[in-house]
C-alpha cells in the first residue's frame, strides 16, 4: 500500500472513531437526561449535535477524497465503503439522540406519571446496542457483531410491548395523553438508534470478511437461541 494512502486511511479511522466516541456520549447524555428529566443537559445534547453534524461531512469528504485519488482495492476498499456507511448511521444516531433530548425537554415540564412502561429496559438494551457496535468496530469483533444484529429483536418486542401499554395507559387516563406519547415517541427513538447499531455491526463483518449479512433476520435469530441455550 502506498505511504499517502496509509496515511489517509489512517486518518479516516481515527476519525470515525473520534465520531463514535462523541455520539456514543451524545446518547448517552440524552438518556440520562429523559430519566432525570434534566432539561439542561438535554440543551447540552442539542448544542454538541452541531458538532457531530460537522463531522459527518468531514469524514465523508475524506473517504471520497481517497476512493478517489487512490482507487483502493480489497480489504482497504471495503473499509472505506463501511466507514462511509457508518458515518451516515452515527449522524443519524446523533439525530435521534437530539429528538430524545426534546422529548425530555417537555417531559421535564409535567408531573412524574405513574404507569409501568419499561422504559428502563428500552433503555438499556438500546445503550448496550450501540456501546457493543463500537466495541465490535474498534476491536473488528465479528462474532460480537453478529451477536448485536441477534439482539434487535428484543429491543424491537420491547416497543410493541410499551405500545400497548401507553394505548391502555391512555384509556385508563386521557389526562396524561401528552406525556405517554412523549414517552412513547422517545421509546421509537432508542427502537432506531438499535437498528442504527444493528446497520454498524452489519457493516463491520463486511469490513472484516466481505460478507453482506443484511436481511438475515432467520440466522440472527437462531445465533440468539444457541446463546440462550
Amino acid at each position: 500500500m502506498a505511504l499517502h494512502m496509509q496515511r489517509a486511511i489512517d486518518k479516516l479511522k481515527k476519525g470515525i472513531l473520534s465520531l463514535c466516541a462523541i455520539v456514543e456520549g451524545n446518547v448517552l447524555n440524552a438518556v440520562k437526561a429523559l430519566e432525570n428529566r434534566d432539561s439542561e443537559l438535554a440543551k447540552a445534547v442539542i448544542e454538541a449535535d452541531l458538532e457531530i453534524d460537522q463531522m459527518e461531512v468531514e469524514l465523508e469528504e475524506e473517504g471520497l477524497k481517497i476512493l478517489a485519488l487512490h482507487q483502493p482495492v480489497a480489504i482497504d476498499l471495503r473499509f472505506i465503503v463501511a466507514v462511509l456507511k457508518m458515518n451516515n448511521d452515527l449522524e443519524r444516531i446523533g439525530d435521534l439522540a437530539v429528538n430524545v433530548a426534546e422529548h425530555a425537554i417537555f417531559l421535564a415540564t409535567q408531573n412524574v406519571i405513574d404507569i409501568p412502561l419499561d422504559f428502563p429496559g428500552m433503555v438499556d438494551q438500546a445503550k448496550a446496542m450501540l456501546q457493543k457496535s463500537l466495541d465490535a468496530l474498534v476491536n473488528m469483533d465479528c462474532q460480537l457483531a453478529r451477536e448485536i444484529c441477534a439482539a434487535d429483536d428484543e429491543v424491537d418486542a420491547i416497543h410493541r410491548q410499551m405500545y400497548g401499554e401507553v394505548k391502555e395507559g391512555i384509556q385508563k387516563n386521557p389526562d396524561h395523553f401528552d406525556c405517554l406519547i412523549h414517552l412513547l415517541q422517545a421509546s421509537r427513538h432508542l427502537e432506531r438508534i438499535a437498528d442504527h447499531a444493528t446497520n454498524i455491526a452489519e457493516d463491520v463483518v463486511y469490513m472484516v470478511e466481505g460478507e453482506i449479512v443484511r436481511h438475515r433476520t432467520e440466522d440472527y435469530r437462531a445465533l440468539s437461541s444457541e446463546q440462550k441455550n
